[in-house]
């Protein structure tokens, strides 16, 4: 008998672990258009964490689905979006082909940064421009942010010749006032901005979402020019194993290399990047390297959790290490940190981790997301030393909700930042070192309300308590009208804010034993804008064409500057006593011809100046330095359908600038006008596998005459000899990277 009954007990385990395995269920397919098979394409069960991707022959399979009824959608760069049922039964494979219809347009982009929540492009009442990794492909680039320099009104811009220190500028106003998120977290900011941003490879992103205008209502301090939000890839739709690597004739070497696994219910992707520059270049023979010498890795890993429901958990992490320099040539590592030969020599170590977790509520959408990040900089700037460390922690809770034709948003945030460095900026007196502690608390509602079929009203409104600037209010308001499918027109107005950030590598802060005074009455800068934007869908024999059209109009007060002459004792924080503004056109094109010809296109007409009080009570105008009144981007690629042969020519153009020059100044004011080209050819094989190359700067610009101001004495030893204007070294005045024409030679594979 007990030999019968755990027979009995041991045919019902396997029953019972039978039944679980029926109780799941696959789908399978092929994906083509016109009869041709299509890859890369992505597969997607709506409301759920299950996706793939099509393979180089178009085939796909879902696995593991529990049992029951789905929307499946499938959707692609140039198709347009396929969506159907599908129903799930025991015991069963569905097999579900697709046969997508070619829409070159990528207006059906699904986004989350104008709302915080997912929207078509059409249908979103905020602007947002959305990039993919296929048209950062068009120009192959180490870095996020090298591959901005192709996107209209959007500027990655160097501040110095010699570290290549930069950040991005949106609309002609300086880096500090954009916000850089990642997954929709704050990650990028303050001291690293400065260097992180060459760190974050081009193997960890999904797409690039762009809001130009103040967004502080939803994403809080430093969103005041606008923000660029870096999706990153999902382990769902990630291939199982990709490489993209090429090298340039400037000795140029940069590697990425990704891939996905499974550990019981969590999805994982590893990827990681290699860049290494470390060949001297002094075309313009001032003995100074052309380009910053570098050597760096980073390594991303996100996992992506199975829960019930198709609750959201993600978990993502990053770490970056470099070390970069630059100087004369002839500086070596054994000269760091002495005034025998000039070099800047900058270390830098990087963490962030980045996470989501839907609470487990029946019936409400409420949802945790955190991230922290810490940056560690070891600098030196000739014999002057820089030490720094960051750390920041963010933690935001929201919960999404329907309501009858009011979908609302209401959130709160925390944010912590913790800096500390070697200069008189983190010093107290008769206290010694004291780092900077910040604690910002915000609370913030919006509700997205559906006026008609055709008409949507977006309200927010935010409030932070900051411990010197008190209460900050942040509201914005968004109108889209869609007039027909073809035709929408928005309207928005947002307020944008930044509080105090003692953080400013500013050489003249590094200098001499001083007290920081922050004045008691010291105000947020806060930006107020208003931005007009048109697009226009035009269907035609040819092909499908997209107009889109924006008037921007940004007022800009309470700019926070450190006055370092007031007192020779003394950094003292105060608010300018003016105001800056930023307006302008932009216009964007997109022609996707029916036969394998596409064009983008772009142009930015800017006036964006400050006026400042002249010490008389009068407010002089000055015009914003580095920025060009009228710039422009291109793409264009052409296919050879048979030979699967692509050709892509990238460029950007540039109207003269005003440079950053100091009391007569032999060199010119002003750049001249100038055009960064590249052309790219490359060849697809039928097994996953890509092959390219061509030209970067096609026409060899780079800037001319004396870039470095008496670059013959870094150290200033020579300041009384031959000196009647009083020069010193300055290596402030950039405008285009001093890197020439170059060939590149790389290969891309990917398995699905």
């Amino acid at each position: 008998m007990k030999i019968m009954r755990k027979a009995i007990y041991l045919l019902f385990i396997l029953l019972s672990v039978n039944t679980l395995v029926l109780a799941q269920g696959s789908i399978k397919g092929r994906i083509i258009s016109d009869g041709k098979p299509l890859s890369f394409i992505n597969i997607s069960l709506l409301n759920t964490s299950f996706g793939t991707t099509s393979d180089s022959l178009g085939n796909y399979i879902l696995k593991n689905i529990p049992l029951g009824n789905y929307q499946i959608q499938f959707s692609g760069v140039g198709f347009k979006p396929f969506k159907t049922s599908v129903n799930l039964s025991p015991n069963k494979t569905v097999t579900l082909h697709a046969n997508l219809e070619e829409n070159l347009s990528e207006l059906q982009a699904v986004v989350v940064t104008g709302t915080m929540k997912e929207s078509f492009v059409t249908q979103s009442p905020v602007h947002v421009e959305v990039f993919t990794p296929n048209f950062f492909k068009k120009n192959p680039t180490q870095c996020l942010f090298d591959a901005l320099q192709i996107v209209n009104g959007v500027r990655p811009q160097m501040s110095c010749n010699v570290c290549n220190a930069g950040d991005i500028w949106i609309n002609g106003m300086p880096g500090a006032y954009t916000m850089v998120l990642i997954d929709g977290m704050p990650i990028v900011s303050s001291l690293s901005t400065v260097y992180g941003l060459n760190g974050i490879p081009n193997s960890m992103i999904e797409r690039i979402e762009v809001v130009k205008g103040a967004a502080s209502t939803l994403y809080g301090s430093e969103a005041v020019a606008g923000l660029i939000n870096i999706i990153t890839k999902s382990p769902n739709k990630a291939p199982h194993l990709s490489l993209d690597m090429f090298g340039t004739s400037y000795g140029e070497l940069n590697t990425d290399l990704a891939g996905k696994f499974r550990i019981g219910k969590a999805k994982s992707i590893l990827s990681g990047n290699y860049f290494n520059f470390n060949h001297i270049w002094d075309k313009n023979k001032d003995g100074f390297t052309d380009m910053t010498l570098q050597n760096r890795f980073s390594i991303f890993n996100k996992w992506s959790f199975d829960r019930k429901n198709n609750r959201q958990m993600n978990l993502a992490l990053r770490y970056m290490y470099e070390d970069r320099w630059g100087g004369q040539t002839s500086w070596e590592r054994q000269f760091r940190g002495t005034d025998i030969v000039y070099g800047e020599s900058i270390f830098t170590k990087r963490f962030e981790l980045i996470g989501n977790y839907q609470l487990p509520l029946e019936k409400e959408k409420i949802i945790l997301s955190y991230s922290f990040n810490s940056h560690q900089q070891d600098s030196q700037y000739g014999t002057t030393s820089y030490l720094a460390d960051q750390k920041v922690g963010f933690g935001q809770l929201i919960w999404d909700k329907t309501v009858g034709k009011n979908d609302l948003l209401l959130g709160a945030t925390a944010r912590y930042t913790y800096y500390d460095d070697n200069t008189p900026a983190t010093e107290k007196e008769n206290i010694g070192n004291k780092p900077n502690q910040t604690t910002l608390l915000g609370v913030f509602a919006q509700d997205e309300i559906r006026l008609s079929k055709k008409q949507k009203l977006l309200l927010g409104l935010r409030y932070d308590r900051h411990p010197i600037h008190g209460a900050v209010w942040s509201p914005r308001a968004n109108y889209q009208w869609s007039i027909n499918e073809n035709n929408t027109i928005r309207l928005s107005y947002g307020n944008g804010f930044r509080v105090v950030n003692l953080f400013t590598e500013d050489h003249a802060a590094l200098t001499g034993a001083r007290q920081v005074i922050i004045k008691e009455a010291l105000e947020p800068e806060r930006s107020w804008n208003v931005n007009v934007n048109y697009q226009k869908h035009i269907h035609t024999e040819l092909g499908e064409f997209n107009i889109d059209l924006s008037g921007f109009y940004t007022y800009f007060t309470n700019r926070i500057i450190p006055d370092y002459f007031t007192d020779a004792d003394k950094i003292i924080y105060d608010n300018l006593r003016g105001h800056a503004v930023s307006q302008g056109l932009a216009l964007n094109t997109d022609f996707s011809f029916y036969f394998p010809l596409k064009l983008n296109a772009g142009v930015t007409l800017m006036d964006v100046y400050q006026k400042e009080d002249d010490g008389t009570g009068n407010l002089a105008k000055l015009p914003q330095i580095q920025t060009a009144p009228f710039s422009g981007t291109f793409a264009i690629s052409y296919t050879f359908q048979k030979p699967k042969i692509s050709v892509d020519w990238t460029g950007n153009y540039f109207s003269p600038m005003h440079l950053p020059v100091v009391p007569n100044d032999y060199r010119s004011s002003m750049s001249p006008w100038y055009s960064i080209q590249n052309l790219q050819v490359t060849k697809t094989f039928g097994n996953g596998l890509q092959v390219y190359g061509g030209v970067k700067n096609l026409f060899d610009f780079i800037p001319k005459g004396d870039v470095i101001l008496r670059a013959f004495d870094p150290f200033d030893k020579q300041i009384e000899i031959n000196n009647p204007y009083g020069y010193t070294f300055d290596p402030t005045y950039v405008y285009a990277p001093m890197q020439g024409m170059r060939v590149f030679l790389g290969v891309r594979y990917a398995i699905f």
